[in-house]
């Protein structure tokens, strides 16, 4: 199928991208890697009147230390670079873990971070790995900007708090908790296709050995990512162990909200997300705790 008529514009600066918006608003769409949005265009389930390219904008592809001594990447910043920046290995190792599970090379190659968290695809990985790294995330309008948290970004099924005149321009994520550990896992039919379940995982260990914090992020099972807070809260001051991640895992259940669809049944998705519970909890203490190979 073809995309439906529209007007094409490539601003070579942000200032001219949000000018744009500002004079079109709802009626035009924005361009990154186009991964998600060219489809959609062409079984015509959007019909904007202007495409906004946004390859032009250079200056919003970036991965560098932020002020506050975590990450600060440009929203234009591609998928492929996620996966191989030493910086993003050494002070996000959860999104450098996730990265791969995106698709294919081809795909990585030309998705952005930003276009991955605007579209707000609920089995997508970025989105959960923002949510678990307690990610703030700058939006720009013509004349302004304002901060929102990950988990206020994300309002449900390929919803956000973007704003029509709104660009996202840049993720920044904080830097990790000493002794800190983390692992995200996901299932699917084939590497590539879209996750029947997956999970992120961070476990803090204080000066015993004990949780001091757990964090529980889920994918593809319910309209946005899913922070299981209850279940996480249950590890804290706990001396983690199988039981404890079995507890965990259980009462997670509680939380997630998987629905039938064609790549799973509700009842395997939940029967998944137990599984990768146990185990991603596992692997992230291991971690934390600076056992050998657990990297």
């Amino acid at each position: 199928m073809k995309p439906a008529p529209f007007e094409y514009e490539a601003p070579d600066s942000l200032p001219a991208a949000l000018d744009l918006l500002a004079r079109h608003g709802g009626e035009a769409k924005l361009l990154a890697g186009g991964q998600s949005l060219i489809p959609v265009m062409n079984f015509r389930l959007a019909q904007p009147a202007l495409l906004v390219d946004l390859n032009r904008l250079s200056d919003l592809a970036y991965v560098r230390r932020s002020a506050a001594g975590g990450l600060a990447i440009g929203a234009m910043t591609r998928q492929r670079r996620l996966e191989r920046d030493p910086l993003v290995a050494e002070l996000a190792p959860l999104l450098h873990e996730a990265v791969p599970f995106i698709a294919h090379p081809q795909i990585r190659n030309r998705g952005t971070l930003g276009g991955s968290l605007a579209h707000a695809d609920p089995a997508a990985e970025l989105p959960a790995v923002a949510v678990a790294l307690g990610a703030r995330l700058r939006l720009a309008r013509a004349g302004s900007e304002r901060w929102v948290d990950a988990r206020d970004f994300f309002a449900g099924l390929f919803s956000t708090a973007l704003e029509p005149d709104e660009i996202l321009i840049e993720v920044e994520l904080p830097p990790p908790p000493p002794r800190t550990g983390w692992a995200f896992l996901e299932t699917a039919r084939r590497h590539g296709d879209y996750a029947q379940a997956g999970v992120a995982a961070r476990v803090s260990l204080d000066g015993e050995g004990r949780c001091r914090e757990a964090g529980l992020t889920y994918l593809s099972l319910g309209g946005a990512p899913i922070s299981a807070r209850e279940a996480a809260g249950s590890l804290a001051g706990v001396v983690l162990s199988p039981a404890a991640f079995a507890a965990a895992a259980a009462a997670a259940q509680g939380e997630i909200h998987p629905v039938d669809d064609v790549h799973a049944s509700a009842a395997f998705k939940r029967h998944l997300a137990r599984v990768l519970t146990v185990r991603a909890l596992a692997l992230a203490s291991a971690r934390a705790a600076g056992q050998e190979g657990a990297r």
